[in-house]
């Protein structure tokens, strides 16, 4: 027979034993279900998850990868903006060694893990993470370098001027360089982003300033440019306007960037000297000079004049320009001449030392009226002792306007015509006439060719303002030349005191070269009739009481004269 004690315990046995098989299941579904979760959740990025501010929650890791390449690709690429101050410059990515690490930056978003957190954090998303990149150091800090340079800034010093009577400064503007290795590690831990990236700077300041340019405008500049300077000299007076003054006066700076203004004294008395002879306050002196009267020399006076020390203008004039009076008193000198009427008594001629003619046909057209308009104006020319002479000096430019007409020139080698064309005659009898009087040559130059009118290898042609004849009266007195041209014939006499016996012999022809035939069309075309080339040497001999006291040799070469025959009707 069964107790009742016995009864109850058996069935609180059995009910233990179903409770504690009821937990074991319930923690076997629970167990198997959190595996089977881990599980689910290890395929897929948790939900809601960002990386580098791409949405890729909730896709597999394939897809997760694939969506992150594709939301960076626009990022990835863009040129990278650095600026510094007003400057900016761009890095490209790729040359920069720059590049999203895709696999890393997705990396630990999937894969099964039983670990609570990693599995909670799946089931519930919110995963927020940057991207991860890959940087070449190497080539990171060539791209930065490069861009620096764009971004690099000189320091360029203020300046101050008074050009056109007008103060103008010019502001000095700060230097700045880029530091590298810092911007390069801002660029790698910033990248890739589309926002402008500041480079760290370093300035460096000009040594002329802000400050020190408005001292001097207002200590010098302004008060210079305020207006004219009076200036009194002797018992004239007159002014210099600012603006005059102006070009000779510049603001250099020394080592340390101050300034100090600096006046060019040689622009200075230029300026005041030209201001007095305008006003009046200075006479030129006026050199002796000599004539022919009743086909005797004479001396017409020179004439002293009045000028300024010009040891003593740059100092009143500086000070003037800042001073409260702005007004210079400048002293006066009596003004020499340089060839007195003493020394043109002394060297007055004393007959003709040399002359020389030359002849052309008088039926010549317009050479002929150049010839005469040009002897006319050397006529009555007087060369001091140790005086040079040049005939462009003496006819300037052959214009029109003085009665120059178009005659024949030599050009290339060719004949052709021009204003002035013929007074190559003039400047060869001139030159043979200087040759005999024995002066000393300074420039001259035969023609291309030999025209027979003129003595082998004592010619010389002339053009403006090259070549010239040109030439230094070395003999002991003044040189009065007298220039006439009648008939077909000019001449040349040189009147002075004769210091040599001047005489010449000439060598045989040499290097002969024969002309060509040439054919030409063309309405511009001269004849030419042929002439060999050549060269010849003239020898001048001086001599004085009938001994040889030195030669002199003088080598001419002669281009050939070319054959031309003109077929157009209208050459000549």
């Amino acid at each position: 027979m069964t107790s009742e004690f016995d009864s109850d315990t058996g069935q609180a046995r059995r009910r233990r034993r179903v409770t504690i098989a009821s937990l074991v299941g319930a923690l076997t579904l629970l167990v198997v279900g959190y595996v089977g979760a881990a599980a689910w959740a290890s395929g897929r990025v948790p939900s809601d998850t960002t990386v580098g501010g791409v949405q890729i929650g909730g896709l597999g890791p394939a897809a997760a990868r694939d969506a992150l390449a594709k939301g960076v690709e626009k990022r990835a690429t863009a040129p990278i903006e650095l600026t510094a101050g007003d400057k900016k410059a761009t890095i490209d990515p790729k040359e920069a060694g720059l590049a999203v690490d895709l696999d890393e930056s997705v990396a630990d978003l999937t894969g099964f893990s039983l670990n609570p957190v990693k599995v909670i954090g799946h089931l519930t998303g919110g995963v927020e993470r940057g991207l991860t990149t890959k940087v070449d150091e190497d080539k990171l800090r060539a791209a930065v370098e490069k861009a620096a340079a764009e971004l690099e800034i000189a320091p360029k010093d203020g300046s101050i001027s008074v050009a056109g009577g007008k103060v103008a400064v010019v502001e000095p503007v700060k230097g700045q360089k880029v530091e590298v290795d810092p911007t390069a590690e801002t660029v790698a831990a910033a990248w890739p982003r589309s926002a402008p990236i500041v480079a760290p700077v370093e300035e460096s300041s000009p040594k002329v300033t802000a400050e020190e340019l408005e001292r001097v405008k207002t200590e010098f500049a302004d008060k210079a440019m305020s207006g004219p300077i009076g200036i009194k000299a002797g018992d004239k007076t007159f002014e210099v306007p600012a603006v005059a003054l102006a070009p000779a006066i510049s603001f250099p700076a020394d080592s340390e960037g101050r300034i100090t203004p600096k006046l060019d004294d040689k622009l200075v008395v230029a300026v005041v000297s030209k201001a007095a002879a305008k006003a009046g306050a200075t006479v030129a002196a006026k050199d002796a000079s000599v004539t022919f009267r009743d086909g005797q020399p004479a001396v017409v006076p020179s004439r002293t004049g009045v000028a300024l020390d010009t040891t003593k203008i740059v100092g009143p004039v500086t000070a003037a320009l800042t001073s409260e009076e702005r007004a210079a008193i400048l002293p006066v000198t009596v003004a020499q001449p340089k060839f007195t009427t003493e020394k043109a008594q002394a060297t007055l001629p004393k007959g003709q030392i040399s002359t020389f003619t030359t002849y052309f046909n008088a039926n010549g057209g317009g050479r002929v009226t150049n010839i005469r308009i040009a002897a006319r104006a050397l006529n009555g020319t007087y060369v001091p002792p140790g005086g040079t002479f040049s005939l462009n000096g003496v006819l300037g430019r052959r214009t029109p306007d003085k009665g120059y007409v178009k005659g024949g020139v030599i050009s290339e080698g060719r004949l052709s015509e021009n204003y002035g064309g013929g007074i190559s005659q003039v400047s060869t009898t001139l030159f043979n006439a200087a040759f005999f009087a024995g002066v000393e040559f300074k420039e001259y130059m035969a023609h291309g060719f030999y025209i027979s009118r003129y003595p082998e290898g004592r010619e010389a042609t002339i053009s403006y303002p090259y070549p010239d004849n040109r030439w230094v009266n070395t003999t002991d007195g003044g040189i009065y030349i007298r220039a006439s041209s009648t008939g077909g014939q000019v001449t040349v006499s040189f009147y002075g005191t004769k210091k040599w016996d001047v005489t010449a012999t000439k060598s045989p022809r040499r290097n002969i070269v024969q002309p060509k035939k040439i054919t030409d069309p063309s309405p511009e075309c001269i004849t030419q009739a042929p002439t060999p080339g050549f060269d010849v040497t003239v020898t001048r001999i001086f001599k004085q009481g009938g001994r040889t006291v030195r030669t002199q040799a003088f080598n001419t070469h002669y281009n050939p004269e070319d054959d031309v025959t003109c077929t157009h009707p209208d050459a000549k």
